[in-house]
């Protein structure tokens, strides 16, 4: 494997690898109207990205009574049934490059603030594709805190300077690179400008393994021309 790919490159997943946020705003929506309140698309834009803890209690706030646990319960449950029926709307570009990047060598992990059920169900089709997948219930604090990133390196025994990651909330964004690791922003429902990202990429449509490498080593050798 060339030097100039990144040992891993670790992939968001709700937004980056599937766009599953209108199955989440759908099945927040049901939620609050459930308790006779009312849910914005504005609204659903702050949750893009959060950690589920963080969701819930904006849902709570908005006249959900339940516990933040029962909230993240429900919508997981929710949004996994939705992906059951109707199956994981793949993000333009996705399966490409995680082939591609499969058959250069770079191992490919999943790094995602959703419960690890639902991460199973997305990461099913891949096969082994995803070596890893680090979920919210995996660890103590969410994105935007660095933890998620930093576990998914240790897992796979490199260090986070060795990594790439792909997201597309600007929490992801600072999460990653408050790790240390070479972010490319993919935004979907918010903008991405401002987050910190190594760089932008409007898609993953016709991206490859050579467009991965070239963002680490520029990253790697401070030229962001």
């Amino acid at each position: 494997m060339s030097s100039a790919y990144p040992a891993a490159v670790l992939w968001d997943m709700d937004g980056t690898l599937v766009d599953t946020e209108p199955y989440w705003m759908e099945a927040e929506t049901a939620l609050v109207e459930s308790f006779g309140g009312v849910w914005t698309h504005e609204q659903a834009l702050q949750l893009v990205g959060q950690g589920l803890e963080t969701s819930g209690a904006i849902l709570q706030a908005a006249g959900v009574r339940m516990s933040v646990h029962d909230i993240i319960d429900h919508l997981t449950s929710a949004v996994t049934l939705l992906l059951a029926e109707r199956g994981s709307p793949l993000r333009p570009g996705a399966a490409e490059l995680l082939a591609d990047l499969r058959s250069v060598g770079v191992r490919c992990a999943l790094v995602t603030m959703s419960m690890r059920r639902m991460a199973e169900e997305v990461t099913a089709p891949f096969g082994d594709t995803f070596e890893l997948i680090v979920a919210g219930d995996d660890v103590a604090r969410p994105k935007p805190f660095p933890d998620a990133y930093l576990q998914a390196c240790e897992r796979l025994g490199i260090a986070p300077d060795q990594a790439l990651a792909i997201e597309d909330s600007p929490t992801g964004v600072r999460a990653a690179v408050a790790a240390g690791v070479t972010t490319i922003g993919v935004p979907l429902m918010v903008s991405l400008i401002g987050a910190g990202a190594d760089t932008l990429w409007p898609t993953l449509a016709e991206r490859t393994a050579d467009d991965i490498a070239a963002v680490y080593t520029a990253h790697r050798t401070g030229d962001h021309a």
